[in-house]
């Protein structure tokens, strides 16, 4: 009598191919920054999946047709956790747009085998950036094949919005609403500095609270100047001496 045992399909799919995220600080930072500023980009919409350096299986019971994009974009996929991203799992939609981060390891002919793959499972458009070389690159899908765009500068994403201006020094990655693409470091400044300014904003409230309310004023009428709401000014008020 035969017997058979059923295989684990994680391990037929492993979530890890052994390979490391980025081989140096520049390109980590950028694979970083790509990922999280879409992230943030696409926060509020729940249909939008963004993973960075996540092995993407996209045929059924072949564990080596796979791929890990830098970063990669899925318009209609829920976000959430996951191990990797087989296609077959989610309704059998592609990441539609993907990056590349190059490094000086990269070898041509492993960049070829990357596009060939992007092109064959259903990418629509695909950014490889060199920042060694200050070099960017695109394809977009043109029918059932990815074509080069010709001029990468000021192109603009069709399913992002995001624009791409190669300055001298460095990509600049700017949202539709003008936005660049920040760093972690970045966007932390950024945040601190907006609670400095609500802060200081805060304050300056209730001094013209408390001034209203020396020269006489009652609530209502502090209402009616200033436009706060009632509960804001009474609890200004209570807490003035």
């Amino acid at each position: 009598m035969t017997t058979f045992s059923q295989v684990d399909p994680d391990l037929l799919y492993p979530d890890s191919d052994g390979q490391p995220m980025s081989d140096n600080t520049k390109q980590f930072r950028w694979i970083v920054t790509i990922k999280e500023n879409l992230e943030i980009l696409f926060a509020d919409r729940a249909d939008v999946f963004v993973a960075g350096d996540l092995l993407w299986y996209a045929v059924e019971g072949q564990p080596k047709v796979r791929q890990a994009p830098d970063a990669m974009v899925v318009f209609g996929r829920p976000k959430g956790e996951r191990g990797s991203y087989k296609q077959w799992v989610e309704d059998g939609i592609a990441p539609q747009v993907v990056f590349e981060i190059l490094s000086p390891g990269n070898t041509a002919a492993e960049m070829a085998r990357k596009r060939e793959f992007y092109d064959t499972y259903g990418v629509e458009e695909y950014y490889e950036y060199d920042p060694d070389r200050q070099r960017l690159r695109g394809w977009i899908r043109q029918g059932t094949e990815l074509g080069p765009i010709a001029v990468m500068q000021d192109w603009v994403s069709p399913r992002l919005g995001i624009q791409f201006r190669l300055g001298a020094e460095e990509l600049e990655i700017v949202r539709s609403d003008g936005q660049r693409f920040l760093t972690s470091v970045e966007l932390a400044q950024q945040a601190e500095q907006a609670q400095q300014r609500a802060e200081q904003a805060e304050t300056q409230l209730r001094q013209v609270v408390q001034n209203l309310r020396q020269a006489g004023m009652t609530i209502d009428q502090v209402v009616q100047i200033t436009g706060m709401m009632v509960q804001q000014v009474a609890e200004i008020w209570g807490e003035i001496p």
